[in-house]
């Protein structure tokens, strides 16, 4: 639980069983502060002033610095859910930043460095990362695994402790389906306001009692990509609120479905501010009437 003097930000809803702020924090951008050590500690306190009690990071952010950072700034008294990810390791000097790491062998050794690098004996969440969709990267020769195989370990560690639930990232719904029975904390994939092709897979997640953790909130992370601040209709939201348009995309995501939590980044505490202060933002029925009237197959 947060301090009982501060308000989730955008209200709780449940994660591997643990209540949760909606609006979270993603570490990845913390990267970008590697020559400023106390800054990144700053922002990672103010999220936790702020109310944010769940945070998503990676041993590949960094290289292991967003989890080192995670390990200094946060304590075991800010009862903060850490989320973490393997079916990818980084890749310094490599053409891309990582390389994916499907096997079974690769995600336990993931796992165990993923405990060493944040200093815990149990990780609450560790969403396995796919390459069933995109963007990002495609799984070739050995790194396509058959997902059964790779929840055979997952389940093996979360037996041990290793672990506290298991969530699947980069999935397709076939993946999912199939994956329902080992039990599913949580899914992250690409979605947006602007890139809702996983209607279908966010309805069955309602259906379970899983959260829906989007990934790139605000599209146009990837060349090509739509941006949601673009979107005429956001902007036009927007003006009539006099609030930033990538509030009212956060907003829209939150009021969506029920079980949607953020985990929007950023290396800038100002920024970090207006994230959670996107949680506050009432959109009535008309405003989501004229949201949720954009089509669904972009």
């Amino acid at each position: 639980m947060t301090n009982s003097e501060t308000p989730r930000p955008g209200g709780s809803a449940s994660l591997a069983g643990r209540t949760v702020s909606r609006i979270g924090y993603g570490a990845m951008q913390l990267e970008r502060l590697r020559d400023d050590r106390s800054a990144a500690i700053a922002l990672l306190r103010r999220a936790v002033e702020l109310g944010v009690d769940h945070i998503d990071t990676a041993q590949f952010y960094g290289d292991g610095l967003v989890n080192d950072l995670v390990r200094e700034a946060i304590r075991p008294d800010d009862h903060v859910v850490v989320v973490s990810k393997v079916g990818a390791d980084s890749n310094p000097g490599g053409p891309a930043r990582i390389r994916l790491a499907q096997r079974p062998d690769e995600l336990r050794a993931s796992v165990e460095n993923n405990l060493e690098s944040l200093g815990i004996e149990q990780i609450p969440v560790v969403n396995l990362r796919r390459a069933d969709v995109g963007p990002g990267l495609s799984a070739e020769g050995d790194q396509i695994v058959d997902i059964d195989d790779q929840l055979e370990v997952m389940i093996a560690m979360r037996d041990e402790g290793k672990i506290g639930a298991i969530g699947l990232s980069a999935v397709s719904l076939e993946s999912l389906r199939r994956a329902l029975p080992a039990g599913i904390a949580c899914v992250q994939n690409a979605y947006s306001y602007v890139a809702r092709g996983d209607e279908q897979m966010l309805a069955l997640c309602v259906a379970d009692g899983i959260a829906w953790v989007p990934f790139f909130p605000l599209g146009g992370a990837f060349p090509g990509l739509p941006k949601v601040t673009d979107d005429p209709t956001v902007q036009a939201v927007a003006q009539s609120l006099d609030r930033p348009a990538s509030q009212v995309g956060l907003a829209w995501l939150l009021h969506h479905a029920p079980n949607v939590l953020l985990i929007p980044g950023t290396s800038d505490i100002a920024h970090l501010e207006a994230n959670v202060a996107a949680g506050a933002i009432t959109l009535d029925a008309a405003t989501l009437a004229t949201l949720d009237h954009q089509p669904t197959d972009i």
